[in-house]
């Protein structure tokens, strides 16, 4: 397992990966460092309910967790009360922890306080922007335009410094934490669903109004931009997983 305590940049993949601090290649921009958010066997647990190797509905038994994570029963026991806090996993008397489904519920939660987080922190963001910060928004939101979405990682990679520029240096990082995390929920989902060429498009033209409002010294106006931005972004989520709901339940009927 990697030193928690070690500095961390996002792989491709959309993976946490210990390494030293680098740059976004052919930007000169530094590499995104991930918040310590807790031990090693959350973050292994964590993400394997993200990515799906732990089923929805799962049971999760105390003692085969650190048998598998060569540990011992507490640090399970205290990564499965820390999951239960952030609603991946369901505890009941006398039947033990669960993995909670990650549907679209779930995903509805999640956008529907990212709505209230981002707003709050590109609006503070606004106050305190540099004309050094908006050259590095405009750097990035020019990549991403360039790429037009033909390399997806690289798009994710991009967009999440995009919104990490604006809210990085913020003086509530509960906040920051959080969106962190939620983050990382939805694109761990959203990188295995399409992204239609409508929400393409409204990406592109929402990371413009946000830089036209920051230039303007419009902290409502950003805010509002993003609070827009962040439910598109969940509705698209939920709409996708709706889809392929829909295209796996006709494969199954022609397979009958």
């Amino acid at each position: 397992m990697s030193n928690p305590q070690a500095r961390r940049r996002w792989t491709a993949e959309g993976a946490a990966e210990t390494q030293p601090v680098g740059t976004l290649s052919g930007l000169g921009l530094p590499a995104l460092q991930e918040p310590d958010r807790g031990s090693p066997v959350y973050e292994a647990i964590r993400e394997d309910i993200i990515s799906g190797r732990i089923p929805a509905n799962a049971r999760l038994i105390v003692a085969e967790l650190a048998e598998r994570h060569g540990t011992s029963t507490n640090p399970v026991r205290e990564a499965l009360q820390q999951l239960r806090g952030e609603g991946f996993v369901v505890m009941t008397p006398n039947r033990g922890a669960r993995v909670r489904p990650i549907d679209e519920e779930f995903i509805r939660d999640v956008y529907e306080i990212e709505v209230l987080i981002e707003p709050a922190l590109t609006r503070w963001f606004v106050g305190i922007a540099t004309d050094a910060d908006i050259a590095r928004l405009e750097a990035l939101h020019a990549e991403m335009l360039r790429l037009n979405y033909a390399d997806p990682e690289r798009h994710t990679l991009l967009d999440t410094q995009f919104h990490h520029t604006m809210y990085e240096r913020h003086y509530n990082r509960h906040a920051v934490d959080l969106w962190w995390r939620h983050r990382e929920i939805l694109r761990a989902i959203s990188r295995r669903l399409p992204v239609s060429l409508g929400r393409q498009a409204a990406v592109m033209r929402d990371h413009q109004d946000v830089l036209d409002a920051i230039k303007a010294q419009d902290p409502e106006g950003a805010a509002a931009v993003i609070a827009r931005h962040v439910e598109g972004s969940g509705r698209h989520i939920i709409e996708q997983m709706r889809s392929a709901r829909r295209s796996n339940s006709r494969k199954e009927l022609s397979r009958s």
